[in-house]
């Protein structure tokens, strides 16, 4: 893990530091929302650069590295799945796979935006593809947390390793990042995630996030399923350095993950929202903010506000709490009420302790 005097835990990815001193590094997941086509592939990897975000990441498998043709129960989707019920896993994973003859076509597209482009290999020959188009990250999905062969290969790389956390217990997180520090890698990002399609904001628990981060030392960050953008942003606020949503170009085309997916738009909401709420983090302050000077100046005192002459007795008739400053602060009033002033003065004249 990667320190700076002064600063906290950071991993570098391509040309990005990712890290709570950084601003959020948003990564678009285009998983399967090609719909087969490597033309809208390149179209989604054109918007997510549009769009402002630092990176794509692609999944690397294809339906035989990932699970095999077989059927029956176990190789099925459950039938009460909001999107994917009932459906074959071999199936769907050849309908949703990204073909590997794409991959460096897309890298170099990502390339030409100054995008990062990295992949959630499944195997070791997809290790071997990503390696050969010079993958800067891994990511280790959800369901592959506890695949350590797989872990080691990916940590051996020396490249930084992004794991999600989905379905996965502490046991688990703790065996994978025991796994990557084991091969001598300790650029590790860990997301919280609800490996939920799409995910409940009431299941996705942002304050975790903190306890990632701290309980294993790393970087953290939130991989969101769930709809729009509002818990990607709140998760900033806990701690999240790293986000993860799935993009398309349009939800109606349809796709295997459409339906909870970003459109470009939102995504470029996103990227400027986190920031927004990651500069509002700042430090603890009590004090008033140079920003304030104004208002400070504005603030509420003391004022003559009908003339007087001397010995005139001070009375809510012609002293006030207004606006701006200048004069005693508000909570002298009590102590100015029935006293006399010294001189003629006024209207409009701050009341400071010489006058009364």
């Amino acid at each position: 893990m990667n320190t700076l005097f002064g600063m906290s835990r950071f991993v570098t990815i391509g040309q990005h530091r990712v890290g709570e001193d950084h601003r959020p590094f948003v990564v678009a997941e285009m998983s399967g929302n090609h719909n087969g086509d490597m033309g809208r592939a390149l179209a989604i990897v054109d918007a997510i650069a549009e769009a402002g975000a630092q990176a794509v990441k692609l999944q690397t498998y294809t339906a035989d590295t990932i699970t095999i043709d077989a059927d029956g129960p176990a190789f099925r989707v459950s039938d009460g799945h909001e999107l994917w019920g009932g459906k074959n896993l071999h199936q769907l994973y050849e309908e949703a796979h990204t073909p590997w003859e794409w991959h460096e076509a897309i890298f170099a597209r990502a390339a030409e935006h100054g995008l990062v482009c990295f992949s959630s290999p499944f195997d070791d020959t997809a290790v071997d593809l990503l390696e050969s188009l010079g993958a800067p990250a891994y990511k280790i999905a959800s369901l592959e947390v506890g695949d350590v062969a797989l872990l080691r290969r990916v940590a051996g790389t020396g490249k930084p390793v992004v794991i999600s956390t989905g379905a996965a217990n502490a046991a688990d997180i703790d065996l994978a990042v025991k796994t990557i520090r084991a091969e001598g890698n300790d650029q590790i990002v860990v997301l919280g995630c609800t490996s939920s399609y799409p995910a409940s904001p009431a299941e996705t628990n942002l304050r975790t996030i903190p306890v990632l981060r701290d309980g294993w030392d790393v970087v953290a960050g939130l991989s969101d399923h769930t709809y729009g953008i509002g818990v990607s942003v709140a998760a900033v606020a806990f701690g999240a350095s790293l986000l993860e949503k799935h993009v398309t170009l349009a939800r109606s085309d349809g796709g295997v993950d459409s339906d909870f997916s970003l459109e470009p738009a939102e995504l470029k909401l996103l990227v400027d929202e986190s920031e927004r709420a990651w500069q509002a983090l700042g430090g603890v302050q009590l004090d008033p903010t140079r920003g304030e000077a104004e208002s400070l100046r504005l603030r509420r005192s003391l004022y003559v506000v009908a003339d007087v002459r001397a010995g005139d007795e001070v009375g809510s008739d012609n002293v006030r709490s207004i606006r701006p400053a200048g004069g005693l602060e508000p909570r002298y009033l009590d102590d100015v009420l029935g006293r006399r002033f010294t001189r003629d003065v006024p209207r409009a004249t701050p009341l400071t302790w010489d006058l009364v």
